[in-house]
């Protein structure tokens, strides 16, 4: 390697090469991206950004067990390595030793393709796309909206190596829509957002003509108060809730009493594996799988573990361990909680990492205009478009709060009949899933409240006889 090179296979090489550790971790990231942004029916700003970021991990055994160190720093160069190498090592011998600490990943050398360069994007990503969306501008100019959004494609290629000898590389292309519609006078507005891998899947025409639609329901508008209501939960809004459950299902914290998926005490016998969680428990009364695959099909992500941090759901010694197709939820029924190797081994349950997607799936084939049109029979039902701002209130029953956003419908008879105010919601995951009358079609969404953290996902719509709108907002 030359003093100056900056292959980043090279640069995880010579990372190791400076090692002084008992062991070693290198996680170098080269991120490529593209992006347009529009308001007003017309472009503002486009762009493409490149960076780096150099993950490294020293351990160093001691008479009391194996203590970690990890530093990142971005924009690293081989000028840079051994001051970040020596920095990882010297937080290390810092701390004290790692309750989760395991022998690292090992392998038998670089994995095929572990040399080959980083993938790039360019704008070349949206060379059919930019197009259709000029189209859209004139389609809504026409039609008296406004049209507001961006969109973003990145690749993000990681090379993971470990003094044990395990060398891996994966790339990981993602893509994202976001589009708003407003009224001339902004007192109306719409959402839609898609994820994509590469642009050639997404029509912003399509986007257009079902945002058209909602600013159409949104002419007549009704005020409601705060209560329980049939309501519709399209998608994005599914994802958006699940996925934070998924991420408050440590097995640990479960094991230890703190979470929705703690089972009381006293109810266990202390022997069996998983003791002191819901595992084995139903959730759903109809047979709704939720599910992560690193290899589902448009949904496919890294196929081992990537960890920059320790904590309850992951381990920086994990780095590197395969990841393989895990139900949490199987046929309604709680299946699986997250482990890493150390929690595994503390609540005698199979090692079950964090996977960067997440399907649910086993509802019915009907789409969400067909739940909305059998909707609404006893009494006003709602439409909901997204949530956001969502908050935890209480990790015990995973009651989380948060608003509606963007067209919040009235739904009466099977038809939509105008927009109602917007809702501040108090509700649990976990609950809606006890409670859920129907679930319809699974199709890939983007969640709104999480796409900067999590965008693969597919869900179906939901109905929940009775989800709880705790107070009006005022927002819009």
């Amino acid at each position: 390697m030359s003093p100056r090179s900056s292959a980043p296979h090279e640069i995880v090489e010579r990372a190791l090469e400076l090692s002084r550790a008992d062991g070693c971790v290198v996680i170098a990231e080269e991120n490529s991206s593209a992006n347009l942004r529009w308001a007003g029916n017309a472009l503002t700003t486009n762009g493409v950004t490149r960076g780096r970021t150099l993950t490294v991990v020293a351990t160093v055994d001691g008479g009391q067990g194996t203590a970690s160190g990890v530093v990142s720093r971005s924009a690293v160069t081989a000028d840079d390595l051994e001051p970040l190498v020596r920095a990882a090592e010297a937080a290390a011998r810092a701390a004290g030793p790692a309750e989760d600490a395991q022998p690292l990943v090992g392998g038998d050398g670089p994995s095929p393709g572990f040399t080959d360069a980083p993938a790039e994007t360019s704008p070349d990503v949206f060379a059919a796309f930019a197009p259709a969306l000029g189209e859209s501008f004139r389609q809504a100019g026409a039609g008296g909206r406004e049209l507001y959004g961006f969109a973003r494609h990145e690749h993000v290629t990681s090379y993971l190596g470990t003094s044990a000898g395990l060398r891996l590389r994966h790339n990981q292309p993602t893509g994202t829509l976001e589009l708003n519609a407003k009224s001339p006078d902004h007192t109306r507005s719409a959402w839609a957002g898609r994820a994509t891998a590469d642009f050639t899947d997404v029509d912003p025409r399509d986007l257009d003509a079902e945002l058209a639609r909602r600013l159409g329901w949104a002419e007549r508008r009704t005020e409601l108060p705060a209560g329980r209501y049939e309501t519709l939960l399209p998608p994005a809004a599914v994802a958006d809730l699940l996925i934070y459950q998924l991420w408050s299902s440590a097995a640990r914290d479960a094991a230890e009493g703190r979470t929705v998926f703690s089972r009381p005490a006293g109810s266990d016998a202390a022997d069996r594996p998983g003791a002191g969680t819901r595992l084995g428990e139903r959730l759903s009364e109809l047979p709704l799988t939720l599910r992560s695959d690193p290899r589902a099909a448009g949904l496919e992500c890294a196929p081992f573990v990537l960890a920059h941090r320790s904590g309850d759901d992951a381990s920086v010694f994990d780095n590197g361990l395969p990841l393989a197709a895990t139900d949490w939820v199987r046929d309604g029924v709680l299946n699986q909680l997250v482990t890493t190797r150390h929690s595994a081994a503390l609540t005698g349950l199979p090692v079950a990492p964090g996977i960067d997607n997440l399907l649910l799936e086993g509802g019915g084939s009907r789409s969400l205009d067909e739940m909305v049109a059998a909707s609404g029979h006893d009494g006003p039902a709602l439409l909901l478009t997204c949530l956001w701002y969502i908050r935890e209130v209480d990790p015990a029953t995973l009651l989380l709060t948060g608003l509606t956003r963007d067209g919040v419908y009235l739904v009466e008879n099977g038809e939509v009949t105008g927009e109602v105010n917007n809702f501040r919601f108090n509700e649990s995951p976990v609950d809606l899933l006890a409670r859920v009358a129907e679930a319809g079609r699974t199709e890939r969404t983007l969640p709104r409240e999480w796409s900067d953290h999590f965008t693969r996902a597919a869900m179906p719509a939901l109905r929940i006889p009775d989800f709880h709108m705790s107070s009006v907002s005022r927002g819009v």
